[in-house]
């Protein structure tokens, strides 16, 4: 007979765990028969003592295993991205639905804000009426009738998974590589997926602030990915400026609207998305080469063609069916909307884009408790680039805020993120490293 505690114990002494181990704890942890104080001493002995990789695919096959795995029967691949979080990282809203106007399927199962980097749930939620926690047959429906979903995890999906965090948020293993490994990866498994890209953030606006701790991760994600039998590539981009140039929840989903319009192409932003969306066309056997799946992506935006998915998903899950082409109806902007200016001209040489992000939640754009309500307007919009001269007819940015307060608040923390200088400046390439299996 099993003792979760002698698995506890056999892990803090830095023993491997076998397969058969760590299902059972797995299984103890979503029938309840492991506790709260087991499950918080099993993520301790991993945060000290780490996993081998054969270990990182046993825990995330059984994660994934504690609860539906859902299967498919679609005319195309069913295939997802995944961010490790940013500031003004509003790609998958323009992602999905490039990626299902050009023939596959995208059950996106996104998370809420975490810490500093926005969530894209939570700018989902923006958008009136908008469900994103609908049960899984409407997911079924909605992604094989529109091509796209972007929801939240529901309670089906990998319960294991949403025990072991919760309980990780507040015992300080968050951090721990091998499971942000397995947090991740269980999800999208679990949501039944062909194929996967995810998008590693490394620099002062990310989790990660160095490209050394970016790479460990890629590497992490690529092999216990490929070790579960599913087809990955990462690529390591840049986070040390917003990535859009707008902050917040509902200034990102105006932000997302005016790219796939066609109202606004930000180099850095559409490089981005336009390499992330090449990867899964190739991956899903929908593009031949990066250079065919980067000309399909381009097209379908171009097009209108990934608008009017969007569109179509967001009247499928409840929002106005009018809401892409008449979203200032919808995004009713704040009563403060105003400049934040630089204390004197100059170009900006460098951003600390961690501070930006904070500068948003403090002012009720994202959440310092778990159970805290967002004002999904708040948020900056305009912000200035690495490189770009700011003077007073360029300010910093635009702070959305509902007083004055918030207002002095949010635009005396956005000037203290930016360094300002007489010498130009050039950011470094936005997409450092690809890494994954060879093409």
């Amino acid at each position: 007979m099993r003792l979760p505690q002698e698995i506890i114990r056999a892990k803090r002494e830095g023993r491997p765990l076998g397969t058969d181990e760590i299902a059972f704890l797995i299984e103890g942890l979503t029938s309840g028969a492991v506790s709260e104080a087991q499950a918080a001493a099993f993520a301790m002995a991993v945060f000290f003592r780490g996993l081998s990789t054969e270990e990182r695919v046993a825990l995330t096959r059984a994660m994934t295993r504690s609860g539906e795995v859902l299967a498919w029967d679609l005319p195309g691949p069913v295939l997802d991205k995944h961010s490790t979080g940013g500031v003004g990282d509003t790609v998958s809203l323009a992602l999905a639905p490039a990626v299902a106007a050009c023939g596959g399927f995208v059950p996106m199962i996104s998370g809420r804000g975490l810490g500093h980097t926005g969530g894209t749930l939570d700018k989902m939620d923006s958008i009136p009426g908008y469900a994103t926690q609908p049960d899984l047959e409407t997911l079924r429906r909605v992604v094989a009738q529109v091509g796209c979903a972007i929801i939240g995890q529901t309670a089906e999906l990998a319960p294991a998974d949403k025990r072991l965090y919760a309980i990780r948020d507040v015992t300080g293993t968050v951090e721990s590589l091998d499971l942000i490994t397995t947090s991740i990866l269980v999800k999208k498994l679990a949501a039944g997926l062909d194929a996967l890209v995810m998008d590693v953030k490394f620099g002062s606006g990310a989790f990660m602030d160095s490209l050394d701790r970016a790479r460990a991760l890629a590497d992490s994600l690529v092999h216990v990915a490929t070790g579960a039998g599913l087809r990955i590539a990462a690529l390591l981009t840049d986070m040390n400026q917003p990535l859009a140039s707008a902050a917040g929840n509902a200034v990102e989903v105006a932000y997302a609207l005016d790219y796939l319009a066609g109202r606004r192409r930000e180099p850095r932003f559409h490089e981005v998305t336009v390499a992330l969306g090449a990867e899964m066309l190739v991956l899903g056997g929908l593009a031949a080469s990066m250079q065919e799946g980067e000309a399909r992506i381009e097209e379908a935006i171009a097009s209108g063609r990934a608008a009017e998915v969007f569109g179509g998903m967001v009247a499928a899950l409840g929002g106005a069916a009018d809401f892409v082409e008449r979203s200032e109806k919808y995004l009713v902007p704040p009563p403060i909307v105003r400049p934040a200016f630089a204390e004197a001209a100059g170009i900006v040489q460098e951003i600390a884009t961690r501070d930006l992000a904070l500068a948003v939640v403090a002012i009720g754009g994202g959440r310092t408790r778990p159970e805290q309500t967002i004002d999904h307007a708040m948020g900056l919009s305009g912000l200035a680039r690495v490189g770009e001269r700011v003077d007073p007819e360029r300010p910093l940015a635009i702070v959305h805020a509902r007083t004055e307060e918030q207002f002095m608040h949010a635009a005396q923390a956005v000037r203290a993120a930016y360094r300002i200088g007489d010498n130009p400046a050039e950011p470094g390439p936005v997409i450092a490293e690809r890494i994954g299996a060879s093409r």
